[in-house]
């Protein structure tokens, strides 16, 4: 049987669901290595809204219809893999936290694509409720993205070049 563009939001709705359960495992464990004040409250203010986001996916399966349900996403694995490599190899380094910035960016630039994706895909697909909730997250990781950047560039970035 042909997938159709159901089927395709259906398990990209999953994977998300999977990585918003991989980043709040995740993010303490940033929290704690951050040295930047400005940093650790950052990651500690994206840990209390991605536990809102993973509620939210929930309502969004439950507004098609579906069980919650997540399925294997690998491209976060490889995402907070690659942050947990920094946090090894840069501990103690005034470029540690320029590096988990980085990481931290690798993760909104993800969920805002899919975020939008999917948004565009509930449109589509005559799931109006579930769009707006879409979009309220895709909003907040956007603002999110954007208070890494000034945080990055104000103070960051300038103590990682020693």
């Amino acid at each position: 049987m042909a997938k159709l563009l159901e089927d395709l939001f259906l398990d990209t709705l999953k994977d998300v669901y999977f990585a918003e359960q991989k980043i709040v495992a995740t993010l303490p464990e940033m929290e704690q290595a951050a040295t930047n004040s400005q940093l650790k409250s950052a990651f500690r203010k994206h840990l209390d809204e991605t536990k809102i986001h993973v509620t939210r996916l929930e309502a969004i399966f439950n507004v098609i219809g579906e069980e919650p349900e997540a399925k294997t996403c690998d491209a976060i694995l490889g995402i907070t893999d690659e942050g947990a490599e920094i946090m090894e190899e840069y501990e103690g380094s005034p470029a540690l936290d320029a590096g988990l910035l980085a990481a931290a960016q690798a993760v909104e630039h993800y969920e805002m694509s899919r975020y939008g994706t999917l948004r565009t895909w509930a449109l589509e697909l005559g799931y109006e409720e579930a769009a707006e909730i879409l979009q309220s997250t895709l909003d907040e990781e956007q603002a999110t993205d954007l208070a890494l950047t000034a945080i990055a560039t104000s103070v960051v970035n300038q103590k990682a070049e020693g």
